[in-house]
Parts: C-alpha cells; sequence; structure tokens
C-alpha cells in the first residue's frame, strides 16, 4: 500500500509505532521496522542523549530499515538538554522524529538542518495547523479515544480526522484508537495517509515490557480507562488500577484546589514500576480505549501482516461490493484484533 506517508518516511506499510515511555526500545522499534512500519525510539525514557546513542546503536543492529525517535517537549521546571539529544539524533543518522507535547518550534531549524522528517502529535486542527506553519511535514493527528494526553477538547477522530482533511496541506496519520485493520481502513477514508498504533503495540511478543502488562490488556475492555489530572490540565487516559483509584479518589476530595504535588506518588516514576517490574497497581500509565479491542499477544509481523491483509480484504471486497452489487457481509470474527 502507498500513501503519502509511505513515500515520506520510505515504509512498506502506513503503520506508524508511536513513542512511549518504558516501551519505545529497541527492540520494539526494530520489530516494527523490520515488519514493514516506522518503528519509533523513545527518546526520554533514555536518561541522557549519551544512553539514547546507544539504543540507536542497538536498533541499527537489529533493522537496516528506517526508524524514528520520538521527542516529547515536557513544561518542566528543568527541562532536558534538548539540543544534545537532537545532536544525538543527528549524528546517528535518523531521518525521522516524532515530535509531541509543546510546539518544536524552536528546535525545527535543527532538525530540518540535519535532514530530519518531522511528525508532530496534534489533539486538535488548530496546533495541527500550528505544527504544518513552523515547518513539520506530517502530523499525527490524536483523538479523544487516545492513551496518554488526549488534549482538553474531547474531540474523536470521527470528527477530528474529516475537520484535519479539511484543514491541512500536509500529510497526517490517525491517532487514538487505531487497532486494526478497520481502524486504518476507517482512517484513510476519513482523509488520513495511516495510522499510528501505541496501546496496540504493547501487546506483543517484542514489547519489552514485563508479561503482566500484556495479560492486564489482555484482559481488559473499552470500559477499563479511566481520564486523571483533568482539573490540572493534564488530562491523561490511564488503565484503571488500585493506584489510579486512589488518585481518583484524591481528585473528588480536592477538587478544583488540587495541585500535582497531591498525587506526586501516583504519578511520578509510576512506568519503570509497572514497565519493568509488573507492578500493576503502581500507579498512572497510559492506555487507550481500543484495549477493548485487543484480543491476543501476536508477533509485530503477525500483527502487521494481518492488519494488511484484513485492510486489502476490506477495501477490495467489502467496500467494493457496496458499489458492484457484490456486497459482502462482515464475517463475525471473534478474538482476533
Amino acid at each position: 500500500m502507498k500513501t503519502a506517508i509511505t513515500e515520506l518516511f520510505g515504509i512498506q506499510h502506513p503503520i506508524i509505532q508511536g513513542g512511549m515511555h518504558y516501551v519505545g526500545f529497541a527492540e520494539l522499534a526494530a520489530a516494527v521496522s523490520n515488519a514493514g512500519g516506522l518503528g519509533i525510539i523513545t527518546g526520554l525514557t533514555q536518561k541522557t542523549p549519551e544512553l539514547l546513542a546507544k539504543e540507536i546503536a542497538k536498533c541499527k543492529d537489529m533493522t537496516d530499515k528506517p526508524f524514528g525517535v520520538n521527542l516529547t517537549f515536557l513544561p518542566t521546571f528543568s527541562a532536558p538538554p534538548y539540543p544534545e539529544y537532537i545532536a544525538a539524533i543527528k549524528e546517528a543518522g535518523i531521518k525521522a522524529v516524532e515530535t509531541a507535547g509543546r510546539s518544536p518550534e524552536q528546535y525545527m531549524p535543527a532538525l530540518k538542518a540535519a535532514g530530519i522528517k518531522v511528525i508532530h502529535k496534534c489533539t486538535s486542527v488548530r496546533h495541527s495547523l500550528k505544527a504544518e506553519a513552523i515547518g513539520c511535514d506530517a502530523v499525527s493527528v490524536d483523538g479523544f479515544e487516545c492513551g496518554g494526553h488526549p488534549g482538553e477538547d474531547d474531540m474523536p477522530n470521527m470528527i477530528l480526522l474529516p475537520r484535519a482533511e479539511e484543514e491541512l496541506t500536509i500529510p497526517f496519520v490517525a491517532s487514538g484508537g487505531m487497532a486494526d485493520a478497520r481502524s486504518l481502513v476507517a482512517a484513510l477514508a476519513m482523509g488520513a495517509q495511516g495510522m499510528n498504533m501505541g496501546t496496540r503495540f504493547i501487546a506483543t511478543k517484542e514489547a519489552p515490557v514485563h508479561d503482566n502488562v500484556k495479560q492486564a490488556l489482555l484482559k481488559a475492555t473499552e470500559f477499563d480507562t479511566r481520564l486523571v489530572m483533568r482539573n490540572l490540565r493534564n488530562t491523561e487516559r490511564v488503565l484503571t488500577n488500585k493506584g489510579v483509584e486512589k488518585l481518583i479518589q484524591i481528585e473528588q476530595e480536592k477538587g478544583k484546589s488540587i495541585k500535582i504535588e497531591d498525587i506526586l506518588e501516583e504519578v511520578a516514576g509510576v512506568y519503570p514500576k509497572v514497565m519493568i517490574d509488573g507492578n500493576m497497581d503502581a500507579g498512572a500509565w497510559s492506555c487507550g480505549m481500543m484495549v477493548g479491542l485487543i484480543h491476543d499477544i501476536p508477533t509485530v509481523k503477525e500483527l502487521i501482516d494481518r492488519i494488511m491483509a484484513d485492510a486489502e480484504y476490506l477495501i477490495r471486497k467489502r467496500l467494493a461490493g457496496f458499489l458492484d452489487g457484490n456486497y459482502v457481509a462482515a464475517t463475525p470474527r471473534k478474538k482476533v484484533a
């Protein structure tokens, strides 16, 4: 399948693995790239630019296909040394960077000078237009269904994606709620040139996380995510657990007077406890609503091959059938992602 996204990043399939904290290591990024998608190493999971350089080198030993690096620009008192991270990315010859969080505008000159293609994750059309204006090559349009930070507009992809198509001239991918071939075909129909999957890639054999995490995703339903930190205007969608329930109780008690310090235990330093140690009640960690569509733990290649084969069936058979009079009924397929 060829789209503007496959052409832009030099990949076989229009599937991008989103940057995920303590998940986007070389093992997963290489597996996605080897399967024809665009794997992403999560830059800030590596504590220093030097460690990021080592992780990139490790990934290069595992794949000769294109892969990228995620850089999330955080509103913190002590900002990471972003210029040094960018230098490490440049020196490694990486040609794709997924940016998220705050606008990457001040870092765009350095990224573009290095010949790097930038895809910025946005939760609204207005932010997508800003990304286009500052020179981003593509946008990852992130709907309300997503794991992590959905913004404050609560706009689902059924509205957000068509609006993005109406306004943008650069290509975009659909992010949030993306799980399978149906997600991909629907996203293409609404104007996207591919899709970004996060949570779904955690439930794969190559994902370098504790098995407790994968089993939790397998057991969860679409009703098992919660929105936290709304009163801090830092809304995050997370998988429910005892730590999250405690966080929500504190939020209810504090109301609009809540401060980040009130919930620090439930949100700070949680990812290594969950992803490495397998402590599923440690606190808040990002998970999308599409968790209800996870029914197995395949290899990355099995997952991507299945998505692309099913997408071709949907486009050539089911959808074409509506026009040529050979309508093909949907076949009930339980426990297929």
